[in-house]
C-alpha cells in the first residue's frame, strides 16, 4: 500500500515498474522512470536556491507531458496543486489564482502568453516548461521529495458553479489518500492495464485516473483532440481496458456512432460519475462493452473524488428499477460515513445526503463559504469513520445539498435541494417531472425548469431524443403526477447544454428557456 502523500502513490508505482509506460499522449509515451525524472527536473526549476519552496503552484498547461510532470513536481516539493484550465476565460483563471495565493505558475509554450497576466494578478512567478522535459531531466539537480503532513493540502479545486458562486475546495493528503486506499482495494490495477483519461485536471475524477493507475504500474492514456467523443474508436485504437467518464460520454457516443453493440470487447471495467447515469445509458454501454463491469459513482469534490458506488449486476435482468430511471449511487466507501436527513433535521429514508469521515475536506478556502454546510446532528452521534482534526470535528457532517432516497437499501440520487421551485403555491421538484419524461420510449433526456413570474409561474420542458407530440408528453405527465406539475411547453432539442466538466448545465438550460436558441459555440450534451 502506498504512503501518506499523494506523490507517494506515483513514486511507489515508479519504484516497482520503472520501465513500464506511465503516460501516453498521442504518439509519444513516457516510462515511469522518465516521468519521474521529468517531475524531478521540473521541481528543480521551481525550487528556490534560497528561502522556502513554493506553497501553492498553479498549473496552466495543455494536456501534454509538461502538465503531468508539473503536477507531480508541485507535489514532490510539498506544494498544493492548483489546476487552471486553458479553456476557461482569463478572468476566471485570474480569480482562482488570486483566491488560492499561488507562488508559482507553471505553464507551457502553448499557454505562456495567457499565463503572464494570471500570474501578475496573483503576484506569482511564471515558470515556462520547455518542450522537451527529457533533455531537461539530464541537466538538472532535483530536490528530494518533501515530507508532508496528513493535513497539508494536496490540491485545490473549484466547484463548477452549478449551484452558485464557485468555491475553492482544499483537499488534504489525508482526504485523497483515504479515497485511493478504498479504490486500490476495490479496483486493483496492474502493469499492462490501460486507463482512459477523459477528465480535465480541474475536475477531481482526474485524480483517480492518474494516481490509481500509477500506483499499480498501469498506463494513463491521454486522448488527443476530440478522440474521446467516439468512445469505441478511442478504446479500440488505444487499447483501453479501464474507462472512467461522465455519463454524457454515452449520450455523445450514441449520437456520433461510437457506442455500438459489441464495439468495445476489450474493455474490462467502466466507472461513471459526475452526473446522473440513466438506466438507458447504462444499457447502451453494457451492449457496447459486453465484458466490462459497470459502476456508477457519486461524490462532491468536498469529499475527495467520489464517496459512494454501485456496481450493476452483469445481467441487465437483475438491474434495480429505481423510481426515477437512474442507476443507484449505491453505498458509501469504507472511508466515508453517511446519513440522510429529512426536513425535520432527523435521519430519514429521503432527504439531504450528508457525509463525514476521512474523505471529508476541512472546509472551504474562504471560511465564509462554510456557513450552513457543516453541522452536527442533535444529539451528536459518535463518528464510526475517523476524520482529521480541524475547524470541524469528526462529529460534523458535510451537507451535500443533494436529495436522495433509500430504495431497497441503495441510495438513489433525486436531484439538488436547491432545484426545488414553487409553482402556484406548490413545492415542485423538477426532477420528478424529468423522470416521467425520460420513461417515454422516445425521450433520451429532459430538463424541466420554472417559466414565467408571479402567480402565473409554471414549468417548461426541453428534451432530446425523437420528437414527440406535446399532447403525448402531457398525457404521460398527467398519468403519473398532479396537474400542477404539468409543463406548459415541451420543446425538442437535438442537444442539451453542458458545462466544462460534461455535466448537463441546468442553469443555462433554464436561463436560455424553451424556444430560445443557444448562442453559437455553446457546448451541448447529445441525446
Amino acid at each position: 500500500m502506498s504512503g501518506g502523500s499523494l506523490y507517494s502513490w506515483f513514486a511507489a508505482g515508479a519504484a516497482r515498474h520503472p520501465d513500464a509506460v506511465a503516460l501516453e499522449t498521442g504518439n509519444a509515451s513516457w516510462t515511469y522512470a522518465e516521468l519521474e525524472r521529468a517531475a524531478a527536473a521540473t521541481a528543480a526549476l521551481m525550487a528556490p536556491r534560497r528561502g522556502e519552496p513554493p506553497r501553492r503552484v498553479g498549473l496552466l498547461c495543455s494536456r501534454t507531458l509538461p502538465a503531468y510532470a508539473g503536477y507531480l513536481a508541485a507535489l514532490r516539493l510539498g506544494a498544493a496543486v492548483v489546476p487552471l484550465a486553458p479553456g476557461y476565460p482569463a478572468p476566471r483563471n485570474r480569480a482562482m489564482a488570486e483566491a488560492t495565493g499561488i507562488d508559482v505558475l507553471l505553464t507551457d509554450e502553448f499557454e505562456a502568453a495567457r499565463a503572464a497576466g494570471i500570474a501578475a494578478a496573483a503576484g506569482a512567478r511564471v515558470v515556462e516548461l520547455p518542450g522537451s522535459p527529457r533533455g531537461l531531466a539530464q541537466t538538472s539537480s532535483p530536490p528530494a521529495p518533501a515530507s508532508v503532513e496528513p493535513d497539508d493540502i494536496a490540491y485545490i479545486l473549484f466547484t463548477s458553479g452549478s449551484t452558485g458562486v464557485p468555491k475553492g475546495v482544499p483537499v488534504t493528503h489525508a482526504n485523497v489518500t483515504a479515497f485511493l486506499r478504498s479504490c486500490a482495494e476495490r479496483y486493483p490495477v496492474v502493469k499492462g492495464d490501460r486507463a482512459s483519461h477523459t477528465f480535465e485536471l480541474t475536475f477531481d475524477p482526474s485524480v483517480c485516473d492518474l494516481f490509481l493507475a500509477w500506483s499499480g504500474g498501469a498506463t494513463v492514456v491521454v486522448p488527443v483532440g476530440n478522440e474521446a467523443l467516439r468512445p469505441s474508436a478511442y478504446v479500440n485504437r488505444r487499447g483501453i481496458t479501464h474507462w472512467f467518464s461522465v455519463p454524457y460520454a454515452v449520450s455523445l457516443g450514441l449520437r456520433a456512432g461510437g457506442v455500438e453493440p459489441g464495439s468495445m470487447p476489450g474493455l474490462r471495467r467502466t466507472r461513471f460519475g459526475g452526473d446522473r447515469l440513466t438506466a438507458r445509458q447504462a444499457a447502451a454501454w453494457a451492449e457496447a462493452a459486453p465484458h466490462s463491469a459497470i459502476e456508477n459513482t457519486y461524490g462532491p469534490t468536498e469529499a475527495a473524488v467520489f464517496s459512494t458506488a454501485y456496481e450493476l449486476p452483469r445481467s441487465p435482468s437483475n438491474w434495480p428499477a429505481t423510481s426515477n430511471g437512474t442507476v443507484p449511487i449505491g453505498r458509501p466507501l469504507p472511508t466515508v460515513e453517511h446519513v440522510v436527513i429529512g426536513p425535520d433535521g432527523r435521519p430519514a429514508a429521503e432527504g439531504e445526503l450528508c457525509l463525514r469521515g476521512e474523505q471529508r475536506f476541512p472546509g472551504y478556502l474562504d471560511p465564509r463559504s462554510d456557513a450552513g454546510r457543516f453541522y452536527a446532528l442533535p444529539p451528536a452521534a459518535p463518528a464510526r469513520v475517523p476524520c482529521r482534526p480541524g475547524p470541524y470535528g469528526p462529529e460534523h457532517w458535510y451537507r451535500t445539498g443533494d436529495r436522495v432516497r433509500v430504495e431497497d437499501g441503495l441510495l438513489v440520487h433525486l436531484g439538488r435541494l436547491d432545484q426545488q421551485v414553487k409553482v402556484r403555491g406548490y413545492r415542485v421538484e423538477p426532477g420528478e417531472v424529468e423522470a416521467v419524461l425520460r420513461r417515454h420510449p422516445d425521450v433520451a433526456d429532459a430538463v424541466v425548469f420554472p417559466a414565467g413570474d408571479g402567480d402565473g409561474r409554471g414549468l417548461a420542458a426541453v428534451y432530446t431524443g425523437r420528437p414527440v407530440p406535446a399532447a403525448d408528453l402531457a398525457a404521460a405527465v398527467l398519468g403519473a403526477l398532479p396537474p400542477h406539475m404539468l409543463p406548459g411547453s415541451f420543446e425538442h432539442r437535438a442537444v442539451l447544454p453542458v458545462n466544462g466538466n460534461g455535466k448537463v448545465d441546468r442553469a443555462r438550460a433554464a436561463a436560455e428557456g424553451a424556444g430560445a436558441p443557444w448562442p453559437p459555440g455553446t457546448p451541448h450534451a447529445a441525446p
